[in-house]
């Protein structure tokens, strides 16, 4: 745990470091978010926040990978996580720049979970009628969607300052800490690509929210959006691969079925997101990647809260979801329910202190 806890703060460190001399380069090429109709910031801001998070990820790698513990989770999965990552981020970054076209990184995207799949990053079973494992056809099909849906889910969240990546550093605690209870209790390996994964997501997100967070100065764009995605998948996919469904007893279902809906809970929030919009715009005769104004942030500013505030109810929301499931497996449930109501109970009573603290139509 405290290797991982290392992990985790290097990859904070370096990323908050290296956040302003990115915002620098960034400016003086030219990758800056211009105001548009739909938007929400009012000044001119820097991109390319994704490669202050890569760079945090990657020199996180080279300075822990000699260490007992962490060091074992570097696994092939491992590198190709980390060789989708980069493509990714470079597919980013030149977005964030020259604003490519849906379709073109819809492609890049498959891409790099084609990349996955070689490094054999895959969903391999499913927990259903006990478990069947799945034809390679079959379990390379739903990896790319999985990855495809996530990393969507996330680029869908990121339009508010610091949103994206508080949202992303809670789901990827979630994540951590049922990997980490599931290798106790099961007597797994302590050592796998899930934990070090999401060590990394942690770090990065921390690392950079202070430079995001409202009035943010640089933006993570689609370099940061794409990135914080890929890995959130990868995580859970590579997590269905630690666990040998035989090994767990029928009457203990949890740790078998939660490395499955857990990627639900914790995403929850992007994931009604980003299918009501597409709901919404394919209804409206439009594109599903037109852009709107009617995002999930949108509607809970325009009812009365800062974009501050916004962001801390959506990441009590996120909460809500992903700790109670995350716990569910090593808890009874109502222990899980106990803490669910709590969560849901102080969402509400931050909720309604901010509405009657900010009357006022913000963002509309």
């Amino acid at each position: 745990m405290r290797e991982y806890l290392v992990t985790l703060l290097i990859a904070a460190a370096i990323c908050y470091v290296v956040t302003p001399y990115v915002r620098t380069w960034a400016i003086k090429f030219g990758v800056v978010a211009k105001i548009r109709e739909r938007d929400i910031h009012t000044t001119p801001t820097p991109r390319w926040g994704g490669l202050a998070m890569w760079i945090g990820m990657a020199t996180s790698f080279l300075m822990v990978h000699h260490l007992s513990l962490v060091g074992k989770s570097f696994t092939r999965e491992t590198i190709g996580i980390f060789l989708a990552a980069t493509f990714l981020v470079l597919l980013g970054m030149i977005d964030d720049r020259f604003e490519l076209d849906a379709l073109t990184k819809l492609a890049g995207q498959a891409l790099a979970a084609g990349i996955l799949l070689i490094y054999g990053v895959q969903i391999f079973w499913l927990p259903i009628n006990g478990v069947i494992t799945l034809p390679p056809s079959i379990g390379q099909l739903l990896t790319v969607i999985i990855v495809l849906i996530t990393i969507n889910a996330v680029n869908f969240i990121d339009g508010l300052d610091g949103l994206a990546a508080g949202i992303v550093a809670i789901s990827g605690a979630a994540f951590f800490a049922f990997a980490y209870l599931l290798a106790v209790v099961n007597g797994f390996s302590r050592a796998g690509s899930p934990s070090l994964t999401t060590a990394i997501i942690i770090g990065v997100c921390i690392g950079f929210l202070p430079h995001n967070a409202y009035p943010a100065k640089i933006f993570m764009g689609d370099s940061g959006s794409m990135l914080l995605g890929l890995l959130l998948a990868a995580s859970a996919i590579t997590l269905t691969g630690q666990i040998d469904p035989n090994a767990i007893s029928s009457e203990d279902l949890g740790p078998t079925l939660l490395p499955l809906a857990l990627p639900l809970a914790v995403l929850a929030i992007p994931l009604i997101d980003l299918f009501s919009a597409i709901f919404r715009r394919i209804r409206a005769g439009k594109s599903p990647f037109a852009s709107d104004k009617e995002h999930m942030h949108h509607r809970i500013m325009r009812a009365g809260n800062s974009q501050a505030r916004t962001a801390v109810i959506m990441y009590l929301w996120t909460a809500t979801f992903a700790f109670p499931v995350s716990i569910s497996a090593f808890t009874p449930l109502w222990v899980a329910g106990l803490l669910a109501a709590a969560l849901f109970t102080f969402t509400l009573i931050f909720s309604r202190r901010g509405l009657k603290k900010s009357p006022q139509m913000v963002g509309s």
